[in-house]
């Protein structure tokens, strides 16, 4: 296994972490397999979804902050309820497929690391399956 650190600002962002993980898949020259990239956090999430336009992230934040509001009635004592749902939506893992090292995404695709309580310092975990 091998853990990537990410640092985010905001309380709520997505940041593309395709390139990171391209790179851990280069300097460990995985070739052909399965990555499962998972997030080790309650309140964090990883999706893919597109990088041509950056209104796309832009869109999703607006619409979950609008689905899921953070001073929502919520019991949690720590005020982070609206992050723990949010992360719960998204989901804690992807897998990507590997043919000769490269991460076989569509055109118009990235892996995008889903903070939902930041700032923070994060942890993304990748495991491989398959052949070097």
């Amino acid at each position: 296994m091998e853990i990537l650190k990410v640092k985010t600002r905001e309380n709520k962002e997505m940041i593309d972490i395709t390139k990171d993980v391209a790179e851990i898949i280069r300097d460990k020259k995985w070739l052909d397999g399965i990555v499962t990239v998972f997030i080790p956090h309650t309140t964090a999430a990883v999706t893919i979804n597109e990088n041509a336009d950056r209104d796309v992230v832009r869109d999703i934040l607006s619409h979950v902050q609008k689905l899921v509001p953070r001073n929502g009635d919520f019991h949690h004592a720590e005020g982070n309820s609206d992050a723990h749902i949010l992360a719960s939506f998204f989901g804690s893992s992807v897998q990507v497929i590997l043919v000769n090292g490269k991460i076989q995404l569509g055109t118009w695709q990235s892996i995008y690391f889903c903070e939902f309580d930041g700032g923070r310092n994060r942890s993304v975990y990748l495991e491989f399956v398959g052949r070097k």
